[in-house]
């Protein structure tokens, strides 16, 4: 799995979504017992999760930025009420 390919797929996927891709790559990690083999899917994880990280910062942002754009919509409309 490139970054490239995973950075596509990331804008159609929730956290949800996500968080369970990188969960069903753990529960493989957990059973595999050839060491060797599991390189790729670690790695994998790891970008994953990387990616995973990087949406939630951004989600987190947004959320921040709307909750303080109510807030000063809300403040406005309570001065304006008080200066008329």
């Amino acid at each position: 799995m490139k970054d490239k390919n995973l950075l596509d797929d990331i804008k159609n996927k929730s956290l949800n979504e996500l968080t369970e891709l990188a969960n069903n790559i753990i529960e493989k990690l957990e059973n595999e017992k050839n060491l060797e083999l599991l390189i790729n899917d670690y790695q994998k994880l790891i970008k994953l999760n990387n990616l995973i990280e990087k949406k939630f910062q951004n989600t987190s942002r947004e959320i921040s930025q709307e909750t303080r754009n109510k807030i000063n919509s809300i403040l406005n409309k309570k001065n304006g009420k008080k200066t008329k």
